[in-house]
């Protein structure tokens, strides 16, 4: 007998990421999130699955343990401990830090081994910061959401020799050097930091390549400047870099580039797939790109769905592997011909899948041979949640009046009744997007769909996933562009009897929480609204958020649009009854974003309420303390369905 998923339930998740697959593919790593109610926190353990069968066997405890690396060799586990990094013999022992605070004063970064194995570099802060000292700021650049004001300090690239544990900084200077990668030969690092004058204004960044020798010339970046570069791998050859970037630095898809050594222009290996790569983050799910044999896998978003894609290494095809709609981590052992995946789907959050890749001739597009799919290796949800079911998601399509068709889905109970309360949400980014399953944050969606709502969930103008052109379709028109990519789907729904229009309820995180606050002063047909980390006043966050720059640059473009496309100018039209809900560390979206939507509604006289989270940061709705997890989900259900009851 199984029930509906409760916000209770919260403290019962088993969540997988992160796999590692070892060099002879036949064991996966990966990291275990879980909640720990008593000390009210995320604990993150590292776990292990043997591809032939088992039970996931629990390798450390930790709290906090996370990103497991695997030595070339296959012997031990490099992992990061509250910080520092760690050593594990696979096989028997226990955990040795590799380095210490006296060591690395500011902590390491994810491990990346060197070819031989006898080193691991690290990208990492290069000096801790005195939180009781003076910060001194030069440049944009001084804040990071998560880590709150940073001043100058800035991440480098740092070597820890394994068998001394001696470490050694390869970096220097005032940009950051993004997570590290070795040359086949082991010579040299490449890494992406920002380039050019001025870069933490332009946001142009580049691939840049360092030796790791103590006579090593000075890094030098690759390529032409003004473009974007994210992840950087080599290609097993050592002839060219394989760039997740963009040749410019507007809002627009992040592509596949194959980078020459030699600095002359970038090739996109997959423009032609007009897809979004997704090297994966919080809230974006996806993976790095990987090579295996001619072929790079690597994961796009597809329909709201991150699938995972492999594309031959000159570029030649691009096709989808059938790793099912959800991909949320990729580890590639090349010579094993295997991948171990995260998978989501319908029935449960997150699993561990393993994927033969040579199921296909290599470079060769088309199915895979005798249909092979992936092989779930465990069974978290079923273990930790064995008595609960999902609420299914129905996708559909809604045409808008002027011509856009705007893909949505649909959740509710199987036997909800006719003509009951809808609540839409507004996703984030405004370039992420809403996948066709459930997910383990917004637990009101379930909670909601028990008591009879119907939860609607938008992929509007800019959403990811339908190509460049719907993703740039909002720039310089934030509100004005995707407004009726909400109010339009809703009209249809209300005109098909499948809910009341007394009872529409809105709410939104981030951008979403901007759209919220934006329709919310310009339509009346909402009963009740939550806005959550909230944007109002573009002109004010230009110089208070950590992303104000870019988002006022490329999002925005025209300064006097500032002004014009902030919910706060519109605030007059606001009647709905309003819960604002924000991290009170919130650097992307500061909190006196909230404060100032919060002041206005108040001596208006429309309802209002304000709850800060206390050194919640922006991301905190996805790795925050559980109770404030779990108070988000409560406060948002008890003030729709208050403000929309009859």
């Amino acid at each position: 007998m199984t029930r509906p998923l409760t916000i209770d339930d919260l403290y019962r998740f088993e969540i997988p990421g992160d796999p590692a697959l070892s060099p002879d593919g036949l064991r996966v790593a990966y990291t275990l999130t879980t909640q720990d109610a008593e000390h009210d926190r995320v604990v993150r353990s590292i776990w292990e699955v043997r591809g032939g069968g088992g039970p996931a066997r629990r390798l450390t405890h930790g709290p906090a343990d996370t990103a497991p690396r695997w030595s070339p060799d296959g012997t031990q586990l490099a992992f990061l401990r509250e910080g520092q990094l760690h050593l594990l013999p696979v096989d028997g022992g226990e955990a040795a830090a590799l380095t210490t605070s006296a060591r690395c004063p500011a902590g390491a970064g994810t491990p990346v081994w060197s070819p031989d194995g006898s080193r691991i570099a690290f990208s990492a802060p290069g000096t801790r910061r005195d939180d009781t000292a003076p910060v001194v700021i030069d440049t944009l650049g001084w804040k990071a959401d998560g880590a709150g004001l940073i001043g100058s300090v800035r991440t480098q690239l740092f070597v820890v020799d394994v068998e001394s544990g001696e470490v050694r900084q390869i970096t220097e200077g005032d940009r950051n050097a993004g997570s590290p990668t070795w040359s086949p030969d082991g010579t040299q690092l490449a890494y992406p930091a920002r380039s050019g004058p001025d870069a933490e204004v332009t946001n142009a960044s580049a691939a840049h390549v360092v030796g790791v020798g103590d006579d090593a010339p000075a890094p030098r970046p690759i390529g032409p400047a003004g473009g974007l570069a994210g992840p950087v791998s080599w290609f097993p050859d050592g002839s060219a870099l394989l760039v997740v970037g963009r040749t410019t630095t507007g809002v627009g898809h992040l592509e596949l580039l194959r980078q020459p050594l030699d600095g002359s222009a970038p090739v996109s290996l997959s423009a032609a797939l007009d897809r979004n790569v997704l090297p994966g983050g919080p809230g974006y799910p996806g993976a790095l790109p990987q090579f295996h044999g001619e072929d790079i896998v690597f994961c796009a978003r597809d329909r709201g769905a991150t699938r995972l894609y492999r594309v031959n290494a000159a570029g030649i095809s691009a096709s989808p592997l059938p790793a099912g709609t959800g991909v949320g981590g990729c580890s590639v052992a090349a010579k094993a011909g295997q991948a171990a995946l995260v998978v989501c789907d319908a029935s449960s959050f997150a699993e561990i899948a393993l994927l033969d890749l040579n199921a296909w001739a290599p470079g060769e597009p088309g199915e895979p041979s005798a249909g092979r799919q992936p092989v779930r290796l465990t069974a978290h949800m079923a273990r930790s949640l064995p008595e609960v079911a999902l609420h299914p998601v129905t996708e559909r399509e809604f045409s808008i009046s002027d011509g856009t068709v705007v893909h949505g889905m649909i959740t509710r109970a199987a036997q909800a009744p006719l003509g009951g309360p809808l609540l839409v949400d507004v996703h984030g980014g405004p370039h992420n997007a809403w996948a066709p399953y459930s997910d383990p944050v917004h637990l009101y969606h379930q909670e909601l769909a028990s008591q009879g709502w119907t939860i609607l969930t938008l992929n509007v103008r800019a959403s990811d996933g339908y190509g460049e052109a719907f993703y740039t379709a909002a720039v310089g028109a934030w509100g004005e562009a995707d407004e009726q990519d909400i109010l339009q789907p809703i009209a249809t729904l209300v005109a098909e009897g499948l809910v009341d229009p007394e009872r529409i309820a809105l709410t939104g995180y981030s951008y979403g929480g901007y759209l919220t606050c934006w329709l919310s002063a310009r339509s009346d047909l909402f009963s009740a609204v939550v806005p959550g980390g909230v944007v109002v006043d573009l002109m004010s966050m230009l110089g208070t958020s950590a992303e104000g720059q870019l988002i006022a640059d490329h999002e925005i473009g025209d300064p006097e649009r500032l002004t014009a496309l902030s919910p706060i100018s519109h605030v007059d039209g606001v009647r709905a009854p309003t819960l604002i809900l924000h991290g009170g560390a919130d650097d992307d979206c500061p909190v006196g974003q909230a404060e100032q939507w919060f002041h206005a509604l108040r001596t208006r006289d429309v309802p209002v309420r304000l709850v800060l989270y206390p050194g919640g940061s922006h991301l905190f709705v996805l790795d925050g303390r559980p109770s404030h997890r779990e108070d988000y989900s409560r406060r948002l259900v008890d003030w729709v369905t208050t403000h929309t009851h009859r």
